[in-house]
């Protein structure tokens, strides 16, 4: 089964013929600003390629999110590193709901499932340096 790339939004106005779709990476670019605009997270997870794209003036706001379709429903994997001393909790919350608010309002679309995945913690020293500490595999 081929994985599906489109979203079809319904038009209730009959008024106007035509067909709106939005691409999975469109809503991935959503959810990727919705999430880093929460207080207390530091940054996306990213690759290789996307930290190279950095250095280049280039940004993927996509980065560190994957979404899914199935069943008309759509489900959403975030994975972000926090700022040491924040609450997790309190934070995957915001995130969670951060992320359905600005999905409904820019889309009317409904997120069926949003995960977040804590895959590491940024401390900054007295010195400004900046410590990473990840058990991430991917970075």
């Amino acid at each position: 089964m081929a994985e599906q790339k489109y979203v079809s939004l319904q038009q209730d106005s009959g008024k106007v013929d035509g067909n709106v779709e939005i691409s999975h990476q469109v809503i991935e670019i959503l959810l990727g600003i919705a999430t880093n605009q929460v207080d207390g997270v530091y940054e996306m997870r990213g690759t290789i390629s996307n930290r190279m794209d950095s250095l280049f003036g280039i940004i993927n706001h996509g980065k560190g999110v994957d979404v899914s379709f199935a069943d008309d429903k759509i489900s959403a994997d975030v994975y972000v590193y926090l700022n040491y001393g924040v609450s997790i909790p309190k934070v995957s919350l915001e995130i969670q709901k951060s992320a359905i608010e600005q999905l409904e309002f820019m889309t009317d679309l409904d997120l069926s499932e949003i995960n977040v995945h804590v895959v590491g913690l940024i401390a900054k020293k007295e010195t400004g340096e900046i410590e990473r500490v990840t058990t991430d595999k991917k970075e």
